[in-house]
């Protein structure tokens, strides 16, 4: 058995009704966003280990927060550094578009965001133009690959959309990102690092806000595998 797939059976053993491991009591609450940010982050480097590549840099979307704030957090531990952008989630997980996250899943179809830790693996060109491809090491999101869960760029998710309509646009599932942003990412993110989808709810004062909507983990399909498609990105 590799590093990867003992990580997915130790976690899958331990996590109940398939979640990932939440952030541990070791964060501290009262800390300062960033603090807690670079606490966040060492954790999950450690409980995820060897597999990734680098550990120099690690994403953290925190989906907590309504998607008009910058929720996409760049995490650089070597430099001491955070660099927050906004990031997009998927239709199937806020079918009103409201901007507000309501349901994970890692169904195929469901077009909804995926929690847990991915690793970021190689860069390609697809429909969004170049894109990062992801790898899900936790069972909440394991499925990214055959998902085609991927970082892209797209213009809905730029910061002007919010100025707009007061929230992004949606994905399929994906973290899209606004062009400049993405090409940020891109450079600094991609190549076998730690990205990292939780409901954190960690505000810029580095308060922590329960999200005003219940959030659920969509763990199987009942209506057959057939999900409502929606046009991501309209609006």
């Amino acid at each position: 058995m590799n590093r990867r797939d003992l990580l997915k059976s130790s976690l899958a053993a331990g996590a109940a009704l398939t979640l990932p491991v939440r952030v541990s009591a070791q964060v501290n609450p009262t800390a300062s966003r960033d603090a807690q940010l670079f606490a966040i982050a060492r954790e999950q480097l450690a409980r995820v280990g060897d597999v990734l590549w680098k550990k120099d840099i690690v994403g953290i979307a925190d989906f907590g927060l309504h998607s008009s704030k910058r929720r996409f957090h760049f995490v650089d531990l070597e430099n001491e550094r955070v660099q927050s952008f906004h990031v997009s989630h998927g239709t199937g997980s806020d079918s009103e578009h409201d901007g507000w996250l309501k349901r994970y899943s890692n169904i195929e179809g469901s077009e909804a965001t995926s929690r847990g830790a991915y690793m970021t693996r190689s860069w390609y060109t697809g429909r969004y133009g170049t894109s990062i491809r992801l790898d899900g090491l936790d069972p909440t999101n394991d499925h990214a690959l055959p998902r085609a869960i991927v970082m892209h760029q797209a213009e809905y998710a730029r910061p002007e959309h919010v100025d707009r309509w007061g929230r992004l646009g949606r994905s399929n599932g994906c973290f899209a990102l606004g062009p400049d942003q993405f090409d940020f990412v891109l450079l600094k993110l991609s190549g076998g690092r730690l990205l990292y989808a939780e409901s954190l709810g960690l505000t810029e004062n580095g308060s922590r806000v329960p999200p005003p909507v219940t959030q659920t983990e969509l763990l199987r399909s009942d209506n057959g595998g057939t999900f409502e498609r929606t046009n991501p990105g309209v609006f």
